[in-house]
């Protein structure tokens, strides 16, 4: 039963590739519409990290688990996300700097997509551990900053001629690999010590910080400018209340 919730959950939060994609495919949303988004999506996912994965990882695992595993997530997002940029997927998330002029440039931000994409589904997973259902803020926030990241590949991919079907086939076979990442994670650390689940959330936690400040962040404040703060202060405020609510 959790598995088949984790994979639909999963699929949920990886759905919002594909309406980037259609977005990005047949229209094109005001960028500062979109920056908005990203920065509600920002503050959510932020409130998120502290509240429902840092804090459950300290009384897991205690101070030094949930405190490891924060930094080494964030070193390792910040090392793969380096060897990304490089390679054109700097602006994965960037909706209005769409770098993917070329198909081998628009596939490596798929790439990027799929590796952005690894703690958050897990998170969904490790977040069903408790047996208390999934965490509403999270699978939220995720589905947010999804969807300018599809249509930012997309716009990419069409300019450089690549079919729908080829585009839309591509996007569905990476929202998939979402929910099997939500079903990794809760297999992984079903039934694990607590230390070990305490690190696991460490790990997707500081992942997730690291991406928001090096993808989200840059495209909220691009557009929105000083509205940015309170765009973000907004979608902290809703995941906390829901977190609360829904707790």
């Amino acid at each position: 039963m959790h598995l088949m919730t984790a994979l639909l959950w999963g699929l949920a939060g990886g759905s919002a590739l594909l309406v980037g994609t259609l977005l990005g495919w047949f229209t094109r949303p005001p960028a500062r519409v979109t920056a908005a988004v990203m920065a509600f999506g920002s503050g959510v996912l932020v409130s998120a990290i502290a509240f429902d994965l840092m804090d459950e990882a300290l009384h897991k695992g205690g101070l030094l688990a949930s405190a490891a595993g924060f930094l080494a997530g964030a070193a390792a997002f910040t090392g793969g996300a380096v060897i990304l940029a490089n390679n054109g997927a700097r602006h994965r998330k960037r909706s209005n700097k769409s770098n993917a002029a070329t198909a081998s440039a628009a596939l490596v931000i798929a790439l990027g997509s799929v590796f952005d994409g690894i703690p958050e589904s897990m998170v969904i997973g490790l977040s069903l551990l408790e047996g208390n259902g999934v965490s509403i803020p999270i699978v939220a926030a995720i589905f947010l900053s999804n969807v300018p990241e599809g249509m930012s590949s997309t716009v990419g991919m069409k300019r450089a001629g690549m079919s729908f079907g080829y585009v839309f086939g591509l996007w569905t076979a990476i929202a998939l690999l979402c929910g099997l990442g939500a079903v990794g994670g809760y297999l992984l650390f079903d039934n694990a010590p607590t230390q070990y689940i305490a690190v696991a959330q460490g790990v997707a936690a500081g992942a997730m910080l690291a991406m928001i400040a090096d993808t989200m962040i840059p495209e909220a404040f691009d557009e929105t400018h000083n509205a940015a703060g309170l765009i973000t202060a907004a979608g902290f405020t809703t995941a906390f209340i829901l977190s609360h609510a829904f707790s």
